[in-house]
């Protein structure tokens, strides 16, 4: 992607199955089989599969029970967070050695930009390429990379040759590819954006592009600009290296439902202790707790309280998380999930201010 330096070049890099990959990597007996990643049992809930178990339809978030119906082969392999946390960070150095405008999305996926590389290398698909021979090298794994002038286009356009593969998005090619583009297809609406865009006519981003902002604003609100501006290959989003995360949450499907409010409020507690101790690594804080309560139906129901100070410790998430859980019980129906977040979130960790208060004044 030879263009002028007046145009950036965006590469978004994604491991291939990362977590199934893994796996297969550190175990040989697993290579060239189908396996997923998550709980074998009635409630579990995949993480991610291999390919082999894709070719099968199997996916992230599928239910394992409906997994091991589509692929009876299937292999169910518990996740192992610790070893693939340090795999990311091994492949977050490579893309350090080409430039600092790295901005991870999560453990198996980044956008990097390469206008002004460490390499002083002109063309970003050699950069892509580059970059991906070298995680191989280290770490045995596959990445596929996308390549664009924005973080839009340059995110799609890492699906287009999965697995172990790249694909490249012209500023000359941005609009009319868009324009074929089905709304569903688009990162960043989701099912239901995707369902009300067709109500409304929308199935295309030709389709999309024929709608004024006003149109658009009026139906998706603050959403309305980002999707005229996408219609016509225009996303001005920076690559963030000091991307700040808004939330820290955990949750936990349970093997039996719970309807004793004891019973639920003790797997409160480690859900608030990985909450903690995430933020306390990071030496951060939160002010805003919330209770994500999923019921036997499915249905479900958050309740948050904000304090004036910054959490101050694992018990005080608990305690707070408890008297929300409180506020829905009796259950109208017995606890299938729970979860527990910390947003609001500030540098001022358990040292900060907020440790000299005597109390956690929370407000609804």
């Amino acid at each position: 992607m030879d263009i002028s330096t007046s145009i950036r070049k965006i590469i978004h890099i994604d491991m291939d199955a990362f977590y199934a990959s893994v796996e297969q990597r550190d175990n040989p007996e697993l290579r060239g089989k189908p396996i997923a990643v998550g709980g074998s049992g009635a409630r579990g809930v995949l993480t991610t599969a291999s390919y082999e178990a894709r070719a099968f339809g199997v996916h992230s978030a599928m239910p394992s029970v409906t997994a091991a119906r589509k692929c009876p082969g299937l292999i169910f392999v518990k996740p192992r967070f610790d070893v693939y946390q340090e795999v990311s960070r091994l492949i977050r150095e490579i893309f350090t050695e080409y430039t600092p405008l790295v901005e991870p999305l999560s453990l198996d996926e980044a956008y990097l930009d390469v206008t002004d590389n460490l390499k002083e290398m002109r063309i970003a698909t050699e950069i892509a390429s580059e970059i991906r021979a070298r995680i191989k090298a280290v770490t045995g794994l596959n990445a596929s990379a996308g390549i664009s002038y924005n973080k839009f286009l340059a995110k799609i356009a890492s699906d287009l040759n999965k697995p172990n593969g790249q694909a490249v998005i012209t500023p000359k090619n941005g609009p009319p590819f868009i324009e074929g583009l089905a709304v569903r297809e688009f990162h960043g609406v989701g099912p239901a954006t995707a369902e009300k865009m067709h109500r409304l006519g929308i199935e295309t981003g030709a389709d999309l592009k024929t709608k004024s902002v006003q149109f658009l604003t009026q139906h998706f609100g603050k959403s309305g600009g980002y999707f005229y501006g996408i219609a016509r290959g225009i996303d001005d989003r920076r690559v963030r290296p000091d991307r700040v995360r808004k939330s820290v949450g955990a949750e936990d499907t349970f093997v039996q439902d719970i309807e004793d409010f004891d019973v639920a409020t003790g797997e409160l507690k480690p859900l608030a202790d990985k909450v903690w101790g995430y933020c306390e690594a990071k030496g951060i804080s939160g002010k805003t707790v919330t209770v994500k309560i999923k019921f036997s139906d499915f249905s479900q129901a958050t309740r948050s309280k904000t304090s004036i100070v910054p959490i101050r410790g694992s018990l005080d998430v608990l305690r707070v998380a408890t008297d929300l859980l409180s506020t829905v019980y009796p259950f109208k129906r017995s606890v299938r999930l729970l979860g527990v977040t910390l947003s609001s979130l500030t540098n001022e960790g358990p040292d900060g201010p907020g440790r000299e208060q005597p109390q956690l004044n929370f407000n609804l």
